[in-house]
């Protein structure tokens, strides 16, 4: 669920279900990477809701869009992530035959 103004798309509060620091942190993390983003943060209203709100403003471009390039970035920084653990376990396992 997006929260923000109609007429300024460049800031906007999101709000994430069913979610919790640990994506909250990475999102925040590949936001503030983004030259685009002036202000990134979260915070999660209540310890037992599940949800978390992350706030964010750009310098012009909409927070929709920074937030899904945010959002692909980190599943890139994921995928690589894992690329390099399964190679270095092939690798290792390879060295023990």
């Amino acid at each position: 669920m997006e929260h923000g103004s109609f007429t300024d798309n460049s800031a906007a509060t999101f709000s994430l279900t069913d979610e919790d620091h640990t994506i909250a942190n990475a999102v925040r993390f590949t936001l503030n990477q983004d030259p685009r983003v002036t202000f990134c943060d979260y915070s999660i209203p209540h310890p037992s809701e599940a949800r978390v709100n992350i706030r964010v403003q750009t310098t012009g471009d909409p927070a929709r869009e920074v937030l899904k390039d945010a959002c692909q970035n980190l599943m890139l920084m994921c995928r690589h992530v894992r690329c390099t653990f399964d190679k270095a376990v092939e690798d290792l396992k390879q060295a023990m035959l």
